[in-house]
């Protein structure tokens, strides 16, 4: 076993864990293939030997990884709608966080994940994870006034996935790519909104 390098052996093992974990994510935003458990290692700092006792197989790796990134994703995105004021700038933190996740390297883990995962164990995940990911969404539109939140959820979610892809998120230039996808967004639905034609500087 590794040297113990915290108060507890939990937290040891916990931190060992969490490596592991963004080590198999950072290899699979690399490449999207199943990574080897020596190179998950290597990775992490620990020897081969030493993931097994964490982890069975590279699949029980890869389901806790699954398990892993959807509710942290969709944290990410109820955080960013919490910090909004009114109903529609909390639709619009919507958008922009889906934005920003698109253009990020958790985009790569995502389509890795659905190549190298067997179905049946991404196809739960994922479909608790755009469940609980819309409901600040679908709150924010029924303080607004929509009289179907649930409908027109699934429509901006659709126009999120055109619009990032329209601009080719990710890209050599995320930046760039990020404004092209948010300003068709806004122009989209800014007026639906009643937000200003563009952001505030």
């Amino acid at each position: 076993m590794p040297r113990i390098q915290a108060p507890t052996v939990a937290e040891h093992h916990a931190r060992m864990e969490r490596a592991l974990l963004d080590a198999a994510r950072g290899l699979l935003a690399e490449a999207p293939e199943v990574p080897s458990m020596a190179a998950v290692g290597r990775r992490a700092g620990l020897a081969r030997s030493s993931v097994y006792q964490y982890f069975g197989s590279a699949e029980d790796l890869l389901a806790a990884v699954v398990a892993d990134v959807f509710p942290e994703w969709g944290a990410r995105v109820a955080d960013r709608v919490a910090e909004a004021g009114s109903p529609a700038e909390r639709v619009w933190a919507y958008i922009e966080a889906n934005v920003e996740l698109f253009a990020s390297a958790e985009q790569a883990v995502a389509r890795a994940l659905t190549r190298v995962v067997e179905p049946h164990v991404l196809v739960g995940p994922m479909r608790e994870f755009h469940a609980r990911l819309q409901v600040p969404l679908r709150e924010a539109l029924t303080e607004f006034g929509e009289p179907e939140p649930e409908a027109m959820a699934e429509h901006i979610d659709a126009l999120i996935v055109q619009a990032s892809r329209g601009a080719d998120l990710p890209s050599a230039d995320d930046g760039a790519a990020q404004e092209v996808a948010r300003a068709r967004l806004r122009r989209l639905l800014g007026p639906y909104l009643a937000l200003p034609a563009s952001p505030p500087s």
